[in-house]
């Protein structure tokens, strides 16, 4: 590999040749500003249009300045990265994108999370000096995202993570000049796209031109309506995550804390995803080896690879563009989902609550949430299983909201019979979590053995595509993993040409799985935040006392008193769904 020898604000370094002029001021510890730029190291993707102008360096021997994030280090080439000149530059650049933005920063909602406030912030901008027309776009509500486009400043951070790792390719800048607006096609809403919905845009949408649709006020009102009785659920992925918005380190679990804010916010009954979690794997694990034993036994027409069906985004994109194979993804229904129908069912009729005086809420690290409580075959007479989604940024602006020291708040536990979990539940907050759990089950009811190890290594990692071959007791079973939509696409195209290898397949929407949902603290493609945020799941799994999803004593008593067992029709009608051709 060869290296090149350079100088950044009279630092002397060594970088390979290659290297952008940001990232070798990077390795220094020199923060050179910007706002375009973004790079996913673990995917290989980097956004550097240079269009912003923001990250401008002056380099001895060249007239104008250079745009750091997409400009190569050369030998001897010597760089002064915050020279006034530079500096001026930014300002400048600064000013005029916010003389094309409105000033409506108190009422934003990406108000203290704002690259664009913060940078002006940075660089002392206490006035614009340059005045004109205002660009005027009409605001796009969906079921789970808002697009404000008057707030876009055409960084086209979304368009990466829409076309390049998701491969959804729903946004795209269109018209020209002054006019140019980040869009799908013909300026369509979004909800007449084929947006899934992962949010994975928003996520890196530097300003508040995409954010998620706010359940926020809708559930303060159920919590202050006497006649309703609030219970709520919480994910796996969003304990690993929501101290980073109180200040704690990326990978603090936050579990016990979670539980006592929830209390104290009013609602009724705290309970746990992860439950549900368990719930899945009793139904997506038997559906799983009924298929495999059939496929076993001859029956070449089975449906196989079977296809978890945990994320609501990952459902929606192959409806729009794979639905041929519609047949193949599992039935169940997502862990949120199950706990929303055994939550009205089983739950009421315990506590004796009407239907509709039963409010159920989701903390969700899941921006395809929201979408997912609205779809239509998920309510009864109108009244959904799962009221209202909120994000982790949601939950977190809620305890700010009520007052609450978060970091002084005690541990406390869920409530049962639905707040009670095994660390298979809590695996699926990471990519390769869920088949990890379904094979530990699996594995058991299959060959009447203990297993011998619960750690399966060869199901973990970050890798976007990863394979393992499980042996259960002499009959092997071929596993792939997917996370980011990009990825899945490249399973799903070898399965229509009849070339998969696997027998069952593991996808997540976003990078990382859960841990990086779009509803998730802003991680700003850091994937080490990602890898810390995953290491705190597996450390929660560990800690178990149960760490099998058919070990769960209240999820065998909800089959014994409810359900009867996997797959009965009772359990079919409440936790299976169906997937429909949007194509």
């Amino acid at each position: 590999m060869e290296m090149i020898n350079l100088t950044i604000d009279n630092k002397p370094i060594v970088v390979k040749k290659g290297t952008t002029i940001l990232d070798a001021a990077s390795s220094i510890g020199i923060d050179i500003p910007t706002l375009c730029h973004m790079k996913l190291h673990d995917m290989n993707i980097e956004n550097k249009p240079g269009g912003c102008r923001v990250c401008v360096v002056e380099v001895k021997g060249r007239r104008n300045l250079a745009p750091a994030c997409c400009t190569e280090a050369t030998e001897g080439m010597e760089i002064n990265s915050h020279s006034l000149r530079a500096v001026n530059a930014r300002r400048t650049v600064v000013e005029l994108i916010l003389s094309d933005h409105p000033a409506d920063c108190l009422v934003c909602a990406k108000s203290g999370n704002c690259d664009l406030q913060d940078l002006a912030q940075h660089l002392g901008i206490r006035e614009i000096h340059y005045q004109g027309s205002q660009s005027h776009y009409r605001e796009d509500t969906s079921p789970a995202i808002i697009r404000e486009m008057d707030k876009c400043i055409l960084c086209r951070r979304c368009e990466m993570m829409c076309n390049e790792v998701q491969t959804v390719g729903v946004l795209s800048t269109i018209n020209r000049g002054f006019h140019s607006v980040v869009s799908p096609a013909f300026e369509m809403n979004l909800d007449h796209s084929t947006c899934t919905y992962c949010g994975q845009c928003v996520a890196v949408c530097p300003t508040g031109a995409l954010t998620e649709v706010d359940h926020t006020g809708a559930v303060i009102r159920a919590l202050s309506d006497p006649t309703k009785t609030v219970v709520v659920q919480t994910a796996p992925a969003v304990r690993a995550a929501l101290g980073e918005e109180f200040g704690m380190e990326p990978g603090t679990l936050v579990t016990g804390k979670m539980a006592a804010a929830l209390r104290r916010l009013g609602f009724d009954y705290v309970f746990d995803t992860d439950f549900a979690a368990d719930l899945t794997i009793m139904e997506e694990g038997t559906e799983l080896l009924g298929r495999l034993n059939k496929y076993l036994a001859g029956d070449k027409q089975v449906k196989l690879p079977i296809l978890t069906s945990c994320c609501p985004a990952w459902v929606k994109f192959f409806e729009h563009q794979f639905p041929e194979l519609k047949d193949i993804p599992s039935t169940a229904r997502s862990p949120q989902q199950m706990f929303g129908a055994i939550a009205k069912t089983y739950f009421a009729d315990k506590m004796n609550i009407k239907r509709d005086d039963l409010v159920v809420v989701s903390i969700m690290p899941c921006v395809a949430k929201k979408y997912e409580s609205g779809r239509d075959e998920f309510a009864v007479n109108g009244n959904p299983d799962v009221d209202y989604a909120l994000t982790t940024r949601e939950l977190a602006h809620l305890i700010n909201l009520g007052n609450i020291d978060f970091k002084s708040l005690p541990n406390e536990e869920f409530d049962n019979p639905l707040g009670e979990s095994t660390g298979a539940g809590v695996i699926f907050g990471t990519t390769g979590g869920v088949i990890e759990a379904a094979v530990r089950t699996a594995y058991e009811v299959q060959t009447g053995k203990a297993l011998k190890r619960l750690d399966f290594e060869e199901l973990r990692g970050m890798e976007g595509l990863r394979k393992a071959t499980i042996d259960f007791d002499g009959t092997l079973i071929h596993i792939g993993i997917a996370h980011g939509l990009g990825n899945a696409r490249k399973l799903l195209e070898e399965i229509k040409a009849g070339h998969s290898e696997f027998h069952a397949i593991e996808i997540m929407s976003c990078p990382g799985g859960c841990i990086g949902g779009g509803g998730q603290p802003y991680h700003h493609g850091d994937v080490e935040i990602l890898k810390k945020r995953q290491r705190a799941i597996y450390a929660e799994d560990k800690n178990k006392v149960l760490r099998k999803s058919h070990e769960n004593p209240y999820i065998l008593k909800l089959y014994e008193e409810f359900l009867g067992e996997p797959l009965s029709e009772k359990a079919h009608h409440l936790l299976h769904t169906q997937y429909f051709d949007r194509s």
